[in-house]
């Protein structure tokens, strides 16, 4: 089959998938079942249909799947270390002094916390953390609503302006395209924009008190060895990004190791106590949410078939043959990243543009930091923190679309403005 054909045949896979995920709700079918059907199906495609070898095939594949794979077990680690916390009610510690009944209030105090901890963790496990958190104050799923929302443009935003807040700012900072100090230093301020706009829109949108839980989490008992969990989980997750900057290890083995330290812990505290096997890791596993995980398998393997005959790169040369700005290709990488992964969009864009013409902390890598990082917010599957809102809270696609897409929006292009005001003076 011509190159060309098997590109059409694989985006028509591709499109009829994504419309079957935003539409999840109507036809009844679950996302997660479509995402893993579409990307088996791009890659039996790319099996059949490519004029490379089977060995090329495999060789592509195996490269897609070992960087998937760290996704999804740095996925599946902080999922269990978030859900042991929450198990032996560790939260109730944090919860306890943020746990306000005022929405507005609420809602700056959790969207300050995603952005702040976004940082210094990263957007994913930061709204893993926040949703857990955020379930204990407000019972009602129909009232977190809003405030999800901004968790997710929070935590994206937050991520943007440290080399481990986001996985797109890491591989920029890894390949040498920008530096610690000058991402901090020149995203931090968009960022901050990024997160005040759709905030203040959404602080005149939302008025009253939450829903009181049945129990007060004050009056809640914890677990045996609560405090401890919660020391040792929260110190876990922060270790990541620190074991990576101080070893060069990979952020999903950081996790795993955080993870298998809390197993050797829980078994050592609970062995003894039949009545607590409920606290312990096996139990836990069973809780968390695999359908979330499958559904990351399924559209990050169709990504990368598409990446892999070709498709977001000729998008890139597309954008760079049709405008000669910068700033417009930068912008239409983070647009873009709200519909399509921004891990092959920015690795496209770091294959295609030469260090020699833009060298380290240029304003064009600088500014694909911030909208790679932030564009995500646009719609609920343009992030790992949207989708694993969307696998964690079972929120749709439209609903999201309909609260968030515009204040994100109008957030993503106000940070934007405010970074070339910066350049401009």
């Amino acid at each position: 089959m011509e190159p060309a054909s098997l590109n059409m045949l694989i985006v028509f896979a591709f499109v009829l998938g994504y419309i079957g995920i935003i539409f999840e709700f109507k036809i009844n079918v679950n996302k997660s079942g479509v995402a893993l059907l579409v990307g088996a199906i791009c890659w039996l495609f790319m099996f059949m249909f490519s004029s490379s070898s089977h060995a090329e095939s495999m060789t592509k594949l195996g490269h897609h799947l070992s960087d998937v794979s760290q996704i999804l077990f740095f996925l599946l680690g902080a999922m269990t270390l978030v859900e042991l916390i929450d198990t032996h009610k560790g939260f109730n510690t944090v919860v306890k002094f943020i746990d306000s009944r005022s929405k507005k209030k609420l809602l700056w105090i959790v969207s300050i916390l995603a952005f702040i901890l976004s940082a210094v963790l990263d957007n994913l496990t930061t709204t893993i953390l926040m949703v857990s958190i955020l379930r204990k104050i407000i019972p009602v799923r129909k009232e977190r609503f809003i405030i999800n929302c901004m968790v997710v443009i929070a935590a994206n935003a937050g991520g943007a302006w440290t080399p481990i807040g986001d996985v797109t700012t890491t591989m920029l900072w890894i390949n040498g395209q920008i530096t610690t100090l000058a991402v901090m230093k020149e995203i931090f301020i968009p960022s901050v924009v990024c997160m005040l706009i759709p905030l203040v829109i959404y602080t005149f949108c939302v008025k009253g008190v939450y829903t009181a839980p049945e129990v007060s989490v004050k009056d809640e008992q914890q677990e045996y060895g609560a405090t401890l969990i919660f020391i040792l989980g929260i110190i876990g997750l922060i270790s990541v990004p620190m074991i990576k900057a101080a070893t060069g290890l990979p952020p999903f083995m950081g996790m795993l190791i955080a993870l298998s330290v809390l197993w050797l812990v829980t078994d050592a505290i609970h062995h003894q106590h039949e009545a607590r096997q409920h606290l312990k890791i096996p139990s836990i596993l069973t809780k968390v949410d695999v359908s979330a995980i499958l559904f990351f398998l399924g559209i990050l393997l169709a990504i990368n078939a598409l990446e892999s005959v070709g498709v977001l790169q000729l998008v890139s040369k597309w954008l760079d043959r049709v405008t000669n700005s910068t700033t417009v290709i930068a912008t239409a990488i983070g647009v873009f990243s709200a519909i399509i992964d921004n891990v092959p969009l920015v690795a496209a864009a770091m294959g295609m543009y030469d260090m020699a013409a833009y060298p380290v902390d240029s304003d064009f890598w600088l500014l694909v930091a911030y909208t790679a990082g932030t564009g995500g917010s646009i719609f609920i599957i343009g992030s790992s923190a949207g989708v694993a809102m969307m696998g964690i809270e079972k929120m749709d696609f439209i609903q999201y679309m309909k609260k968030a897409t515009i204040p994100a929006a109008l957030g993503f292009a106000g940070g934007i403005g405010v970074y070339m005001l910066m350049k401009a003076v």
